[in-house]
């Protein structure tokens, strides 16, 4: 066993008992043990990016070549999202719904072969992991947006309905809720936009063109689009609560079919089999 999956298996552990807290916090009720959550989740995290350098050291590039390189990353950056959020808002419940998500790519991670494949030549460009960064931090802070979507309609559905939960008492406040979403999308759209552009300039040292309408270019455009007409509605049209929920739900998961179903259903330039020289 190498270090980075040894390293890779503790962050999932780590990733786990982070997420077993937080819940526990949420049904319990029991302030500590969403602290020591957030304690179990940050450990998670520097073992995380120790599993990276190790990735990196061992792949001689940027870790996102395969599948399980890129589900591990995603991971990582969902986590550090979640991490500068909570400096903000302390919320542990968000914590419950972020920690599963990130447990739940690892998990994915470690079902995908794991083997170090020599990289194809296109990535030895330093615009690479500006490009992955950028994109992958994107990804995590609308990842944060669908989350917050999602207590968003649940909260909603309980005070229409009159049906309070024990969850309802942990939830945020329906203003605090869309007060996330607005700013993930202040946040994550910039990310988008410089990503896709640091993207376009790699392109073209890989490839020789900035845009060459690959499946995977062109549904990223689609979904910058829709971002961009969430963005657009909530600053000109006063699009909030739940109508801009909805839109970050299903923004999100235009997101996950462009990580997970363009790679691995349709044949492209930017699949993981071409990334990794195959």
């Amino acid at each position: 066993m190498t270090v980075n999956i040894l390293l890779f298996k503790i962050t999932l552990l780590l990733y786990f008992a982070a997420t077993v807290l937080y819940l526990i916090d949420v049904i319990a009720r029991h302030g500590k043990t969403g602290k020591a959550g957030r304690w179990v989740l940050i450990g998670g995290f520097l073992v995380h990016c120790a599993t990276l350098v190790a990735r990196y050291l061992e792949a001689g590039a940027t870790p996102v070549a395969n599948l399980h390189e890129a589900l591990s990353f995603f991971a990582w950056a969902v986590v550090v999202i979640y991490l500068l959020f909570d400096l903000r808002y302390r919320l542990s419940v968000l914590g419950a719904f972020i920690c599963p998500l990130a447990l739940v790519l690892m998990i994915a991670g470690s079902a995908v072969p794991k083997a170090v494949q020599e990289a194809s030549p296109m990535l030895d460009s330093w615009w690479f992991p500006v490009h992955v960064t950028l994109a992958f931090l994107g990804n995590a802070v609308f990842a944060l947006a669908f989350v917050a979507g999602i207590m968003y309609l649940l909260q909603e559905r309980m005070l229409k309905s009159k049906s309070f939960s024990a969850l309802y008492f942990r939830l945020p406040s329906l203003e605090i809720l869309d007060s996330i979403n607005y700013k993930c999308l202040s946040f994550g759209f910039p990310l988008m936009t410089m990503g896709i552009i640091s993207g376009a300039i790699w392109a073209n040292s890989a490839w020789g063109g900035y845009w060459r309408w690959d499946p995977k270019e062109t549904w990223a455009l689609l979904t910058w689009f829709l971002y961009a007409a969430l963005l657009h509605g909530r600053l000109t049209v006063g699009w909030r609560g739940r109508r801009a929920a909805i839109f970050a739900i299903i923004g999100f998961l235009f997101l996950l079919f462009g990580f997970l179903g363009i790679n691995l259903l349709l044949s492209n330039e930017h699949s993981f089999r071409a990334l990794s020289g195959r």
